[in-house]
């Protein structure tokens, strides 16, 4: 098993409270992972500001560009992946992303993997491309995911969807990683369907482990169907994580946590219907014996690492010491069956 945090950027006043983090907070964070011994960290993407986070704080969020992230950070770091969950396709041109992708792949020696999906709220996507506010979102992706395939793999690639168009593009140099991994992000039926067609790996947000193991069945039904039966599909879910010393505390720094106000506000679109009571016991909010018996339940249902953990945190401080209480108590426990990669 496998484990990553998300970095504190893009998500100021969502999981986070506003000034959590600059962008050399973000390093120093992202070094101690790596310091530590996680496998990844993960960006997120926004352009714009959410409307409630513009009703709930008077000062405007930092939202640093996740490519240019990822760039900084591979450029402090040796040996961490770095991935995004997720970029937001609808509002990225493919070609430009894909020489992104295949630049920064390069320079960090194939040390990225591009989490994609339809973004968490559609109001950002209609501000930022208001001639687009039509066209399906989830159609975008779709096409994005396969043009960028296209500029990978072939020398010179030409697309016509429906959405996205290009003619006879030479994108060189490739990724360094070939085939190069890009991980379908979402809880959707359609994101496991775009998963198996064209990904390499599925990362749900907040599953509950019956869904989780109910996907991953789907997952492989779906990859048989559309001819891929023999894909290794990495099965990433994003989870909270907030620990303390006894289920109690652990429960009431998480209530009280910005993270918690984010969640609440998803309830209409990625996380629709969740129930927040019961949310708690399907993260990894707890105690560190309790965490490690949730993350003992998902690898059984078919998780092979838990990347992008959102870790509960005031500050930059308390975000490090959680991360530390996770690597010392929990990650050893998974070194010790031999399951660590």
């Amino acid at each position: 098993m496998r484990f990553g945090v998300a970095l504190p950027t893009c998500v100021e006043g969502m999981a986070y409270a506003i000034r959590f983090a600059d962008h050399e907070g973000v390093l120093r964070l992202a070094v101690l992972a790596e310091d530590l011994g996680f496998d990844s960290v993960l960006v997120n993407d926004h352009l714009s500001t959410m409307p409630y986070v513009r009703e709930m704080f008077s000062e405007p969020p930092r939202f640093y560009e996740p490519m240019v992230t990822m760039a900084y950070i591979a450029s402090h770091t040796s040996t961490l992946k770095m991935m995004t969950g997720v970029v937001v396709i609808p509002m990225r041109e493919p070609v430009l992303l894909a020489k992104q992708v295949a630049t920064l792949d390069q320079i960090s020696g194939g040390r990225i993997i591009l989490g994609v999906g339809v973004g968490a709220y559609r109001a950002e996507f209609e501000a930022v491309y208001p001639a687009r506010r039509h066209a399906p979102r989830a159609e975008l992706v779709a096409e994005g995911i396969q043009a960028m395939k296209l500029l990978f793999e072939q020398r010179r690639a030409t697309f016509e969807g429906e959405h996205f168009q290009f003619s006879d593009v030479e994108m060189f140099p490739k990724p360094l990683q070939s085939p190069f991994p890009i991980y379908s992000c979402g809880n959707a039926e359609g994101t496991i369907q775009r998963a198996a067609q064209w990904g390499a790996g599925w990362m749900p947000a907040g599953m509950p482990v019956e869904r989780l193991a109910s996907g991953v069945e789907k997952l492989h039904d779906y990859a048989a169907a559309a001819g891929r039966p023999d894909v290794g599909f990495e099965v990433a879910p994003q989870l909270v994580l907030c620990l303390g010393r006894d289920p109690q505390a652990a429960m009431e720094k998480f209530t009280r946590s910005q993270a918690h106000e984010h969640l609440v506000s998803l309830r209409a679109s990625t996380l629709k219907g969740i129930d927040m009571a019961g949310y708690a016991e399907q993260n990894l909010i707890g105690s560190p014996a309790q965490v490690v018996e949730r993350i003992e339940r998902l690898r059984d249902a078919g998780a092979t690492q838990l990347a992008g953990m959102i870790v509960v945190a005031d500050d930059e401080q308390d975000m490090g010491e959680q991360m530390e209480m996770f690597a010392g108590e929990v990650m050893p426990h998974f070194a010790a069956e031999g399951v660590t990669a």
